[in-house]
């Protein structure tokens, strides 16, 4: 849990993702009024992730969001596996 969200009753966790058999498994709750503060989600993810990889790789920062986003784009044009979304309802939960 990120430190400036412990202990705060305002947090709301929206997003959980494991990586299971080499794909992705996520958990998520819609809640934005609006989609495109997704946009603004995933934008923000992408940045720190790029961060991570310079930190922790060879690659630059400005390399690694490079990637992420190219492969963002092949895969809005070209997705490999659409996946599903299951209600939380019809999950047993």
């Amino acid at each position: 849990m990120p430190p400036d969200v412990m202990g705060r009753d305002d947090a709301i966790e929206v997003l959980r993702a494991f990586v299971l058999d080499g794909g992705l498994s996520i958990a998520f709750t819609r809640a934005f009024e609006e989609p495109e503060m997704w946009g603004l989600l995933l934008v923000d993810i992408a940045r720190h992730a790029s961060r991570a990889y310079a930190r922790e790789s060879d690659y630059t920062e400005e390399e690694a969001l490079t990637r992420i986003i190219d492969m963002f784009e092949a895969e809005i044009a070209r997705p490999t596996d659409m996946g599903s979304t299951t209600p939380r309802s019809q999950q047993g939960h």
